[in-house]
């Protein structure tokens, strides 16, 4: 078995870094030059030595592997999106790893059209994303935007979907694009060098990119976010900029490509609102003086402040739900649907425009995930919804508004899969000052609380976000659900579970409350004999991952094994740096540590710089090359650290993408082979050989 890899002491090159007359000496600081001899020879025997010292478990990866391919239904199709006189869908094929693109004409039994093999324009690249596939209005034109490196800079493409052959344009550098009414006119946004979209240009078919009108730029670096998109009744596009407290959208009637984007409401600091239209009138959800945020309403003939009227007031206990920068309201003809959110349970309310009234969506769970398909169609009043738990699968539900009929439309197969031997629960841990942070658990049914099962402990806790590791039913974890796992959803304050105010009290400085919150849920799991500190995996990526370093740090007895993902952890030195992508961006998040506030308290948590010399678990560490937001740079700079300076005998080692970004694996099966490999690792380490 391969010894531990040090760095090779010729190639530190100490660093001392000063702030506010504080001095850190960063014997890595080296690593953050890609260019500096030795670093990627540094990554690849980091890869050699995960390789070498995970090669007993090969075994139960391949058997992970086949197991959770088992699980998913290789061949499949999506529920048929109606748009105008068109089908659209997507499908899978078996042995492919991306999706295709598809539509029919009239109906399903129409002959089924091709409009994007992502299998075919991916061209054997080894990581292959493709986002905003946008069919124009007349529906003989498709745009999309492809990444073939991770690095989150797409190319955008256009198809004529009547030949089936690419148009001449090819336009760089880009992340959003939207279509104008005259089926000529695309709308494109661009990144800047610190990877911060900035610029909306105009492009008309045939003309030289280079010559295509700037028609907006955000010169503000904390406006990191930008979505480009066109409103439900095709009236309008919309320009939605963001920074991590603050929020302003734009809009252009989608008939005039050669008018002026306008403001609905010029920003103002600390203040959000998202906008959605309908025929005749914009739909607002804003968080003045309403941190649950309210939704106000305003003609569209001119929507400026002084024509808002409010149509949902504010409510303290009840959240309106946002995933920024959308808020998930969708409007219809006479009813709007708010999704919302109490006390960590999601729900659908229904609006009646025309009495006031409203009401809930029933669903068979109690606890459970629902999200909106947002519909394409201006003149259906059926609402589209995506539903799911965590031993329930996926389904598309259609919910007519009128008749208060919710029909299935489909429930992804997963083969082997019976609901019923699992349980599903939501608990509540008493966190250090006493607040009560929910946790979601899912195991096989006929568990015995003794203490002796194993446990997977998953967070993320940042950014008012609130998730179960995937957004999906994740078949994946049934192979360790059936091997006697309990898995677990901490809701750590920094997410919005409990509304937004949950949030705030896991931001800037009250961050802390973040790392605390998930050691008192592992505290409560041990309490409650769900599980032993040493049955405990427990995992993190990106925000998450900085969640992983800071509590590994502060109780590293709590633990047997560690998966941190693409984390995070270098946080003094990389807040102080403007030129990485997102930095400015994040200071409404975390904090500038230019100020003293923020760095003194940067460094009570920040867990590159509170590595110690004492004992850490069993640590899988995992980055990407090619990523822009969390970089490389951190995860190895920080696994080398703690090669240093730990103590004890346990596994650490470092899996390094080398033509990947944040988001690791973009195949299908490799994404299955990689979880494998992560899940073989926390199997291990707690004792479970098959």
């Amino acid at each position: 078995m391969p010894k531990p890899i040090r760095p090779p002491v010729a190639k530190k090159e100490p660093k001392r870094l000063e702030a506010h007359g504080d001095v850190r000496v960063d014997d890595y600081y080296w690593m953050k030059e890609r260019s500096h001899p030795g670093v990627i020879e540094y990554v690849e025997a980091e890869n050699h030595y995960t390789t070498e010292m995970m090669k007993h478990t090969e075994r139960l990866q391949k058997k992970l592997f086949e197991e959770m391919k088992s699980r998913i239904k290789e061949t499949d199709s999506s529920v048929p999106l109606k748009v105008d006189g068109y089908l659209y869908y997507t499908r899978t094929a078996k042995g492919k790893q991306y999706k295709i693109h598809c539509r029919k004409k009239g109906s399903l039994d129409a002959k089924e059209e091709v409009i994007l093999d992502e299998n075919e324009v991916s061209s054997g690249s080894d990581f292959f994303d493709v986002e905003s596939v946008k069919v124009s209005p007349d529906h003989k034109l498709l745009a999309y935007l492809a990444d073939k490196n991770g690095s989150e800079r797409f190319t955008l493409a256009v198809k004529d979907l009547r030949t089936g052959k690419l148009l001449e344009e090819r336009i760089e550098n880009t992340c959003a694009v939207e279509w104008a009414n005259d089926n000529k006119t695309i709308f494109y946004a661009t990144l800047n060098e610190e990877w911060r979209a900035d610029k909306v240009f105009r492009h008309v078919l045939g003309d030289d990119p280079k010559k295509d009108v700037l028609v907006f730029h955000e010169k503000d670096p904390k406006f990191y976010y930008l979505l480009l998109r066109r409103t439900k009744s095709r009236k309008f596009i919309l320009i939605t900029v963001e920074s991590a407290a603050t929020s302003e959208v734009l809009y252009l009637r989608t008939d005039d490509p050669c008018g002026e984007f306008k403001v609905i409401r010029p920003r103002k600091e600390w203040t959000e609102y998202f906008v959605s239209h309908f025929k005749d009138r914009f739909f607002i959800v804003s968080n003045e003086k309403a941190v649950n945020y309210k939704i106000m309403e305003a003609p569209d003939s001119d929507p400026s402040p002084k024509n808002w009227k409010e149509l949902r007031p504010h409510n303290e206990k009840v959240c309106i739900d946002v995933s920024d920068p959308v808020a998930w309201i969708e409007p219809f003809e006479n009813h709007l649907v708010v999704f919302e959110r109490e006390k960590a349970q999601g729900r659908v309310r229904v609006h009646d425009l025309r009495d006031g009234s409203s009401h809930c969506i029933e669903f068979p769970e109690k606890v459970y995930m629902v999200y909106p398909v947002f519909n394409e169609d201006p003149r259906s009043n059926v609402l589209r919804i995506k539903y799911y738990s965590l031993v329930t699968p996926n389904r598309i539900y259609d919910y007519d508004l009128n008749t208060r009929r919710l029909v299935l439309k489909k429930q992804d197969e997963v083969p082997g899969h019976d609901p019923s031997k699992y349980v599903q629960e939501r608990i509540f841990a008493p966190a250090k000052d006493g607040t009560k942070v929910p946790i979601t658990l899912v195991y096989r049914k006929g568990l015995r609380k003794d203490g002796r099962n194993a446990a997977y402990l998953y967070a993320y806790g940042g950014y008012g976000t609130f998730e179960w590791a995937k957004g999906d039913f994740d078949p994946t974890l049934l192979p360790l659900l059936d091997r006697g796992f309990v898995y677990a959803y901490a809701h750590i304050r920094g997410g919005s579970e409990m509304g937004r105010k949950w949030h705030h009290e896991g931001r800037l400085t009250k961050k802390i409350n973040s790392f605390t919150d998930f050691t008192a849920c592992a505290e409560h799991l041990i309490r409650e004999k769900y599980t032993s500190p040493d049955k405990i995996a427990i995992h993190g990526r990106s925000a998450g991952g900085l969640l992983m370093g800071s509590v590994v740090n502060m109780r590293p007895d709590l633990f047997r094994a560690v998966v941190a993902e693409v984390p995070f952890v270098d946080a003094i030195t990389s807040m102080m740096d403007t030129t990485i992508p997102l930095t400015v961006g994040e200071f409404d998040e975390w904090g500038n540590p230019t100020k003293k506030e923020f760095y003194d308290y940067f460094k009570k948590y920040s867990p590159y710089d509170r590595v110690e010399a004492k004992d850490y678990p069993n640590m899988l560490v995992t980055g990407s090359l090619n990523d822009t937001r969390v970089q490389y740079w951190e995860p190895l700079k920080w696994v080398a650290k703690l090669r240093e300076l730990k103590t004890d005998k346990n596994l650490l080692i470092l899996r390094m993408g080398m033509n990947e970004g944040h988001a690791g694996a973009s195949g299908r099966y490799d994404h299955l082979k990689y979880t494998a490999f992560l899940y073989a690792f926390m199997l291990d380490s707690v004792g479970i050989k098959d």
